[in-house]
């Protein structure tokens, strides 16, 4: 029970920052960390410490997160109207903290209970997938899944967890010899391949500019039991088409109920991180737990990706001097480099990447909330870089380019492979995936409490004194327990048919 006659709490999270975060709300004229507030300092929010000069650097972390926009004396709210963003130099120090990884012999890592697929990866669940190449077929896969759903033919194959229609907004009017086709490219062969899915059926329109057949091709892919395609033109039409896809999936069930849960390493995990609705307490209390249980994955012989290249702009240099090498620091810079550009012609700016949900939660700048973001990659070396949906092969701690946005970054890391998802949020964020389990961390005990039916840990009590190490130890823990089939909050709720979301790359024509 907090003491309401004690001073509010405040946290000084590194010996040269010259703010503080209000673990609890400062009001005006209180004394906390010596000084006293003038103006309020909402929970979560900073207060200014010692006096910070126009123009000079604000430090949180340790770290650089803006720079004073006017004289900002001790007690002073620290906040959009007193601080801003500028780029400034950063020592990217290559490599210069990389070290050899331990990693825990095999009869000594965690097991988890999952299906072991036939190219010898292991899946968290048994999906059955009808994937699109282009919106014009969004409709008819859904048909199909819900005819599937409202026959009650699922009742008769009780180890497959459904079968999930994941359609998406683009597929035509795009440069199909370009950059866009790519990346769907890349997506729909990932969720194809994602060991989650125990089969699949891609279903198109014909004539767009996506067509199935160059995916085939390119991946030298042959129809099979498991894997079918069908266009709504040359089936026939709709209705033939939808008729022609439930066959399919009256074909495809059998063989995936066939699938059972049998004991495997945790080193078959591959965990993707990610953020939303992110707030002041972000990077102290659930990101670096997460952290921390990344830690204990990647010894276990997991992997773990990182992603969201707009929220750890302003953090890369912690992790490039993490990289395994010097190419893989500069493969991430590059990365960088090539967001300054994009924005750049799309007349944005980096620092518009914290929503209003972010500053009011306690956030600032992107460089503040990117310090924060890159706390759930943990404090193992850096052994790869990825670009958007491209297939996960290296282990450990591995990063991969996405977009900020949670469904569309989600989206690419599911198509590299991820099995897993640890999703951490402060403002509340309702989010959940398929065919890709979901576990959500509330960075504070309020929203944990008022969202109870999508949370399933509370991060909050790091600020009342649990150890992050014993954190992510029951981070760790319940995603075994979740990988082994126990329902997330999210999957409860019946979200992830709605969250595929590709990115799209350049115009829409």
């Amino acid at each position: 029970m907090l003491d309401k006659s004690a001073p509010p709490r405040t946290l000084k999270l590194n010996a040269a920052d010259n703010v503080v975060v209000a673990v609890d709300p400062v009001d005006l004229g209180v004394t906390a960390a010596g000084v006293e507030a003038l103006k309020r300092i909402p929970r979560g929010h900073k207060m200014a410490i010692v006096p910070i000069a126009k123009d000079q650097p604000i430090r949180k972390f340790g770290q650089i997160i803006g720079f004073a926009t006017a004289d900002i004396v001790p007690g002073d709210w620290v906040h959009e109207h007193n601080t801003g963003f500028h780029a400034f130099d950063r020592d990217y120090a290559f490599a210069a903290e990389a070290k050899p990884e331990f990693v825990l012999p095999v009869e000594q890592q965690a097991t988890f209970e999952g299906f072991r697929r036939a190219n010898g990866k292991a899946g968290t669940r048994n999906y059955v997938g009808i994937l699109t190449s282009v919106n014009c077929s969004a409709s008819a896969a859904r048909f199909m899944a819900e005819e599937v759903k409202r026959s009650g033919l699922l009742a008769d194959y009780p180890n497959v967890d459904g079968v999930i229609a994941l359609t998406h907004g683009t597929g035509c009017g795009i440069d199909y010899n370009g950059e866009s086709f790519e990346v769907l490219k890349r997506t729909t062969w990932g969720y194809a391949c994602n060991p989650n899915m125990a089969a699949v059926l891609v279903v198109g329109l014909g004539c767009e500019g996506f067509q199935i057949s160059r995916m085939k091709e390119a991946y030298g892919i042959s129809e099979s039991d498991v894997f079918r395609t069908l266009t709504i033109q040359e089936t026939g039409g709709t209705k033939k088409a939808v008729a022609a896809g439930i066959d399919a999936l009256k074909t495809m069930l059998p063989i995936a109920n066939k699938a059972v849960r049998e004991t495997v390493p945790a080193s078959e995990l591959m965990l993707a991180l990610q953020c939303g609705g992110s707030d002041g307490y972000s990077g102290i209390t659930a990101n670096p737990a997460l952290g921390a249980a990344v830690d204990i994955l990647v010894e276990h012989g997991g992997t773990a990706i990182l992603s969201e290249t707009p929220e750890i702009y302003g953090a890369e240099h912690l992790l490039t001097r993490r990289a395994a090498t010097r190419e893989v620091g500069e493969k991430l810079v590059g990365i960088i480099k090539w967001w300054e550009d994009y924005t750049e012609r799309a007349r944005m700016s980096m620092n518009n990447n914290p929503s209003p949900g972010n500053k009011a939660g306690g956030l600032t700048t992107i460089l503040e909330k990117s310090l924060g973001a890159a706390a759930k990659g943990g404090t193992k070396t850096l052994s790869a870089v990825y670009h958007y949906a491209e297939p996960v092969k290296e282990k450990g701690f591995v990063y991969m380019d996405t977009p900020g946005y949670d469904p569309v970054a989600a989206t690419g890391q599911v198509a590299g492979g991820s099995n897993i998802l640890a999703f951490t949020t402060g403002r509340g964020s309702a989010y959940g995936c398929k065919p890709t389990p979901s576990v959500k961390l509330a960075t504070n005990t309020p929203i944990y409490e008022k969202m109870i039916d999508d949370m399933d840990i509370n991060c909050g009590d790091v600020l009342d004194g649990v150890s992050l190490e014993q954190k992510g130890r029951e981070i760790f823990d319940k995603l075994l327990k979740v990988a082994s089939g126990e329902r997330s909050k999210s999957e409860e709720l019946g979200y992830g048919d709605a969250e595929y979301v590709p990115w799209q790359i350049g115009a829409t024509m």
